[in-house]
């Protein structure tokens, strides 16, 4: 499965009512760090169809969010399970570290 776009609108839907695990990414289309995290962070999304929901979220045309989820750095990716953060990194990771914190 391809990672979802996320909005304001559709983050409860897509994220805190999934029934499976779910990676957000917020990021933005300017941001440096966030282009070299998207190719891993797609290739997740590939490897764990099923398993794992992915969900990108641009902090520019989602800012309530990024506020409503403290992002004041970018990339910031947030693993969601149950409706709940359970883990939080701010900054380019690699893909093991991001697995990892997938659990």
């Amino acid at each position: 499965m391809a990672e979802v776009i996320v909005t304001e609108q559709n983050f409860e839907q897509e994220v805190l009512n999934s029934d499976i695990p779910v990676l957000v990414d917020f990021w933005a289309t300017w941001c440096g760090p966030c282009k070299m995290v998207g190719p891993i962070v797609a290739e997740i999304a590939a490897e764990n169809a099923g398993r794992l929901k992915v969900a990108k979220v641009d902090v520019d045309e989602n800012p309530g969010l990024a506020m409503r989820y403290e992002v004041s750095s970018i990339p910031t990716l947030m693993v969601f399970k149950n409706g709940a953060v359970v883990n939080k990194a701010v900054g380019a990771r690699p893909k093991a570290a991001i697995m990892q914190m997938i659990g």
